[in-house]
């Protein structure tokens, strides 16, 4: 028996065979971005199924004793000729037909692209297995470890697994409709072609009710095209549910779209509801594109995205620590715009990465970590070998790192980011900073550069006394006032030549982008809101109020979102087109929290008791029952809550916690457990300190905060008075292109186009 098939013989137990269910990581190092195209490859351990690059696979032989590793490595194929140029002679790749990765119709795997070679590697020596090795082994050892090599070879990664996934949602259900719709029997028949709407004549994106043969226009899509919603109108006007797409039907099939079930649904008596109309699904052939298409075309569509990719300049491409490309995972662009940018903040670069050699207990902090050292190290930033020439460095493309487990982590058990369906950053980088928040329980909590305060203030306007309230925030939202754009005669007249092009049936005119004013957008950010419906305290009755807010105090690094995105009259969501003047430099010294004024006057916070009459029945002051239910469920007391409600005059769930929180030593609060100055006896839930403790408080406020019975909190009062800087400028810089694995000196930051910005404090 030669040296190979003993240390195989001996070690043949810890060799498994993957069965249904094992997660097989054979895509992304455990503690780096290695993976199979790395230089090294990447080492599958034949026991376990973790990956580990050729850095890290030491560390885990020494540590586990195991010693079989099937070693994967893939080199990318040589490409003769662009993808779109077929004179190769291979054929050019076909265009998606459907919203999917890796599946027939849908985008294609990346991982086409390679040769892989295999084969097992013994440690400590990683001395190889050749075939001849493997030939001359006993049976039981022949068979084990090829059953192994092949089982890890035909598994689905976790990564695969995970990007393997439709974008545009569950399959289609069949409509409760269908089996029983009724049909009209109006005589109507439609021909094969020449259809229009039957209200303005459009010729495309037309569709037919089912139930009585009436043809019209579709819903208009959130960039302006598509139809003039008629169909949904006549829907709203008739009551007849479903409608079928004319242009779409073929012999397998068409769109049909439920508008009471608001859905695409599938139609099994199809073929039948479509001949009551002198339809002949057999001979039909599709002459529009799909829902499905025209969402694929929308995605690929050109415009203002070729402006922020500087599309058209020959850009220069950067390599090296912080310029580390991100492979797009499947519409993870959002994910990776994030983390760029929050890896050229110093405080994830020195609050994460120096946990990279894994010390931290928690999962989150480790692959924040591997994250942060994948961007910044440099390692990963540089070209692959067999791509040096001129057109690759033109391009900018880079080997880049692709965060698989990352993604995987950070949606686990979200309804959205679980998916592989394009999401919204500034939703992404609120649920990543609480998850942050959630597991640094140390003072190591990266997400404090976001974290400030801001006041509120309420003034009654019968009484013109006032009541301020703090609450923690990490991203200023600015609106966009469109009626304050300098353009608007431009816009109007656009405007106006578009009705006329409706009405003509002509296609209607490029429109122009609309001009705001930054300095338009943060005062409406500032602008009193008034409260209508405002229980006062001090009038003892509903009446008026004005909120303003203010910053009581100041990040490290202010996050801004321009809110580009709205809801039409019809609901369906849009995007604003606008370009706004962002200023590299802010003053903010205006929007400074001044406290109490000198004079004035508080709304008081203890209200006299309710007149009484002896033949009138005593009634309790209306409360908002959803914001004491709220209260209740965070474990405030019943009557703790009532009493906050009351006295912060029904204004919401933040004052009413406020409140709580101002009188958590009173001991007159209903539910109080203990006065001022003792210390209860009991033990704490841990769980419950380690909830307010990940919010940003210290242990020792968490422990305070429990002890009086409250389970969720905000900022103590003097830590809310705190102001870090009466005057603040803030300053950005720093102008890289991030596109997935293209990283380039930008010519032309598009500033004006931005939706999330970040600034850094500059302390005068």
């Amino acid at each position: 028996m030669t040296e190979v098939s003993e240390i195989l013989m001996s070690v043949l137990s810890t060799i498994r065979v993957p069965r249904p269910g094992d997660r097989v990581h054979k895509d992304e190092c455990a503690f780096s971005f290695s993976s199979p195209e790395s230089e090294g490859g990447l080492y599958v351990c034949m026991n376990s199924f973790l990956g580990f690059g050729s850095k890290y696979v030491e560390r885990h032989h020494a540590k586990t004793g195991q010693r079989a590793y099937l070693h994967i490595t893939r080199t990318r194929k040589t490409q003769k000729e662009d993808e779109n140029n077929s004179g190769s002679g291979d054929p050019p790749k076909k265009k998606p037909t459907r919203l999917a990765i890796g599946i027939e119709g849908g985008f294609d795997v990346e991982q086409e692209q390679y040769e892989e070679e295999v084969n097992v590697v013994l440690f400590p020596d990683r001395q190889e297995v050749t075939s001849e090795d493997l030939a001359s082994m006993p049976d039981v050892v022949r068979e084990r470890v090829s059953l192994s090599m092949t089982g890890l070879q035909a598994a689905d990664s976790v990564s695969h697994t995970l990007q393997v996934q439709q974008w545009d949602g569950e399959v289609r259900q069949e409509s409760k409709y269908a089996a029983e719709l009724k049909q009209l029997d109006n005589g109507v028949k439609i021909p094969p072609s020449g259809w229009k709407c039957e209200v303005c004549d459009l010729q495309e994106n037309l569709w037919m009710n089912l139930t009585d043969g009436k043809v019209f226009c579709g819903r208009k899509y959130f960039d302006g095209s598509g139809g003039n919603n008629h169909a949904l109108l006549y829907y709203q006007q008739s009551g007849y549910p479903l409608a079928v797409k004319l242009g779409t039907i073929t012999p397998d099939g068409a769109d049909v779209y439920s508008y009471d079930e608001d859905d695409m649904v599938l139609d099994s008596k199809l073929p039948e509801h479509l001949s009551h109309f002198g339809i002949d699904m057999m001979t039909m052939e599709k002459t529009e594109r799909t829902i499905t298409e025209l969402e694929i075309a929308v995605n690929q569509r050109v415009g203002e995205w070729e402006v922020i990719q500087e599309s058209g300049s020959t850009l220069r491409p950067l390599w090296g620590p912080g310029l580390t490309g991100m492979k797009n995972l499947g519409n993870s662009c959002y994910l990776n715009s994030v983390m760029q940018v929050l890896f050229t903040i110093p405080d994830f670069q020195t609050k994460s990465v120096p946990l990279r050699m894994f010390v931290s207990l928690c999962v989150v902090l480790e692959f924040l970590a591997k994250l942060g050292y994948g961007l910044l190290s440099g390692e990963y930033s540089k070209p692959e070998k067999p791509f040096i020439n001129m057109t690759f460095f033109v391009q900018g493309d880079q080997l880049g790192i692709a965060p698989r487990m990352f993604k995987a982590l950070v949606g686990r058990g979200h309804p959205e980011f679980s998916t592989n369906r394009q999401q919204d950053a500034q939703e992404f980088l609120l649920h990543f900073i609480n998850m942050v928040e959630r597991n640094c329980r140390s003072g190591m909590n990266p997400s404090e550069a976001f974290r400030f305060l801001v006041e509120e203030k309420i003034v009654c306007q019968q009484s013109q006394k006032a009541k301020y309230t703090q609450r923690v925030d990490y991203i200023v939202q600015l609106p966009v006032p469109m009626d304050q754009a300098t353009n608007m005669e431009e816009l109007h007249e656009a405007e106006r030549r578009r009705e006329e092009a409706d009405s003509s049936g002509a296609p209607p005119p490029a429109a122009p982008r609309a001009q705001i004013p930054f300095a338009a957008c943060f005062a409406a950010l500032s602008e009193p809101e008034t409260l209508t419906d405002f229980w006062s305290s001090a009038v003892q009755a509903k009446t008026t109020a004005t909120k303003t807010t203010h910053f009581a105090s100041f990040p490290d690094h202010l996050v801004i979102q321009i809110k580009k995105f709205t809801f039409g009259l019809d609901w369906v969501p849009k995007k604003l087109d606008v370009s706004i003047d962002v200023p590299d430099t802010l003053d903010l010294s205006a929007l400074h929290a001044m406290g109490q004024q000198p004079g004035e006057e508080l709304l008081p916070e203890v209200a006299p008791p309710p007149l009484m009459t002896p033949d009138v029945e005593v009634k309790a002051p209306v409360l908002d029952d959803s914001t004491v239910s709220q209260l209740c469920e965070m474990g405030f007391p019943l009557e703790a809550c009532r009493k906050a409600v009351y006295y912060t005059g029904n204004t919401g769930i933040d004052a009413a916690m406020n409140w709580v929180m101002g009188h958590m030593e009173d001991p007159v609060l209903p539910g109080s457990s203990s006065a001022p100055g003792t210390t209860p006896t009991e033990s704490l839930p841990e769980e419950h300190l380690a909830t307010i403790v990940s919010m940003g408080f210290s242990r020792d406020q968490a422990t305070r905060a429990l002890r009086a019975t409250v389970r969720h909190v905000t900022w103590e009062r003097a830590q809310l008075s705190e102001v870090l800087s009466p005057s603040l400028s803030i300053i950005v810089h720093m102008w890289v292109i991030f596109n997935d694995q293209k990283v380039c000196a930008s010519e032309k930051p598009p500033k004006d186009l931005g939706y999330l910005y970040f600034y850094r404090r500059v302390v005068e």
